[in-house]
């Protein structure tokens, strides 16, 4: 449903939303499976990568807004499916490992909320679990924290980043930790140059 509204009003959602793409543009073509994962300011951030990615997105959302009929039809005719974010939710973590496993793209925001400052929060492990067990890149989107503030919405994709290039002879807890760290670093430096490329 969210896909079929983005091609019929295309033209008209550019013209509102204005997205400036900076960085490795090409990344959001990455065929097969792929992780996208952005810092999270808006309820609106997953329409804005469906937006500019060609890739039908598959994401993640806190199980309380499926509790609906309306809301469980409209987020599943979307490509989303419930996480329990209260607890460590393995029938997710096996959804989108499953989608994977077919080539599709998974979107995820890494810090599990909404920022609440403009700053990024700590990344939840999930993800790192997931692009270990996976093997899929890790395509790093950063969207400008003033960004639904301004109705300039400006973002900047890195390059893809694979969990096996930083995995080390340690347990896989802590290579699950390396990697989280890394992806963390990686966000950091889009936001620094978002941030250059805008001022």
């Amino acid at each position: 449903m969210l896909y079929l509204f983005i091609y019929l009003f295309k033209p008209l959602i550019y013209l509102v939303f204005r997205p400036k793409v900076y960085g490795n543009k090409k990344a959001l073509r990455t065929k097969g499976k792929v992780i996208f994962i952005c810092n999270h300011i808006h309820m609106l951030d997953p329409i804005l990568i469906a937006l500019v990615s060609p890739r039908i997105v598959h994401f993640m959302a806190k199980k309380e807004l499926f509790k609906s009929k309306l809301g469980n039809l409209f987020f599943k005719l979307s490509y989303v499916f419930p996480v329990d974010r209260g607890t460590a939710d393995l029938k997710s973590l096996k959804q989108a490992l499953a989608l994977l496993d077919k080539g599709k793209a998974f979107g995820i925001f890494p810090e599990g909320r909404r920022m609440v400052a403009d700053r990024m929060d700590e990344f939840e492990l999930g993800t790192s679990f997931i692009a270990m067990r996976s093997g899929a890149p890790v395509v790093p989107i950063y969207i400008a924290n003033d960004a639904y503030r301004s109705f300039r919405f400006r973002m900047i994709v890195g390059e893809p980043i694979y969990a096996a290039d930083s995995a080390m002879n340690v347990s896989r807890r802590e290579n699950e930790v390396i990697f989280m760290q890394r992806m963390r670093n990686e966000m950091n430096s889009l936001k620094r140059e978002l941030e250059e490329k805008c001022s």
